[in-house]
């Protein structure tokens, strides 16, 4: 992508996410994901119906008049993307392509975290671990961020979440709020993300277009594999084909949430033809219930 290009399509991702934020998302965002505790901030003079446990008897002697401490909230979160950059995130059949999805819904969170002061990184994913930027704070940090989401190219086209969980688990080493952004259409990364999900607060966050839950009735059709670059032909007429496909595919979902479940992990469907809003409030809603 030509510079100009990209400066223009960073700018007005930053605009439309950050309206998002400041609108939507900030709010939820700050009540869901608590820091580590609560810090001492400062002493001030007792005032009626302080809580009398919090009187700081050394000052108060010296002064003698009583004094509180003050404490707030103590946040310095890591916020961490791990964003799923293979072959299948090319595919869409309606507005968008699955990456740009994905890449918008990065940008949100990106934001959000910079707006709560938290640190934010990125772990880019096929079946290596293409790219880590290391979290860090501030604007210019979260719109390098943006910019590689907008135009980053992956070496490799397969996909292995096993590769990106374990890099989590080994560059990461405090405890973080880890986003794993995919279409999860692989296997065999169980173990995996059970050690992610033991050291971080994981959420998965499943990307799919309403064409990988069926297949239309549309005669003879070339399919082709994003990841592997084979094709096939596929006799779409055959209702036992799209039967057999729809039961493979709702197996593969029940199989992926009872994995999560099992594990703790929570899960946001964001079905890329519909705005990812609702369900991401949805997420944050039924989160904040269970604190």
């Amino acid at each position: 992508m030509e510079t100009t290009e990209l400066l223009k399509k960073v700018r007005k991702i930053e605009i439309r996410t950050k309206g998002l934020v400041n609108q939507i998302f900030s709010g939820e965002y700050h009540s869901v994901f608590k820091g580590k505790g609560m810090a001492f901030s400062e002493v001030r003079e007792y005032q009626f119906g302080d809580d009398i446990r919090l009187i700081d008897w050394n000052v108060s002697a010296r002064f003698n008049h009583p004094f509180i401490k003050v404490f707030e909230e103590e946040r310095e979160l890591t916020v961490m993307l791990l964003v799923d950059v293979s072959g299948s995130g090319e595919f869409g059949t309606v507005h968008q392509l699955k990456k740009d999805v994905a890449a918008e819904l990065c940008a949100v969170l990106a934001f959000s975290a910079l707006q709560n002061n938290d640190k934010v990184g990125v772990i880019f994913f096929s079946d290596i671990v293409e790219k880590f930027i290391p979290p860090k704070k501030g604007r210019t940090h979260v719109l390098r961020i943006v910019r590689e989401l907008l135009d980053f190219q992956p070496l490799h086209r397969k996909t292995n979440l096993v590769e990106g969980l374990r890099y989590l688990t080994s560059a990461i080493k405090k405890r973080s709020i880890a986003f794993v952004i995919s279409d999860f259409l692989g296997d065999g990364y169980e173990d995996a993300l059970k050690i992610a999900a033991r050291k971080h607060d994981l959420i998965g966050v499943h990307m799919y277009d309403p064409r990988e839950e069926t297949i239309p009735r549309s005669g003879l059709m070339r399919v082709l594999d994003a990841e592997t670059g084979e094709t096939a032909w596929v006799d779409t007429n055959d209702r036992s084909v799209r039967d057999g496909y729809s039961l493979w595919w709702k197996q593969q979902e029940e199989t992926r949430r009872k994995l999560f479940r099992r594990n703790g992990v929570d899960t946001i469907d964001i079905r890329i033809d519909q705005s990812y809003i609702q369900p991401m409030m949805s997420f944050f809603r039924a989160r904040e219930k269970r604190w």
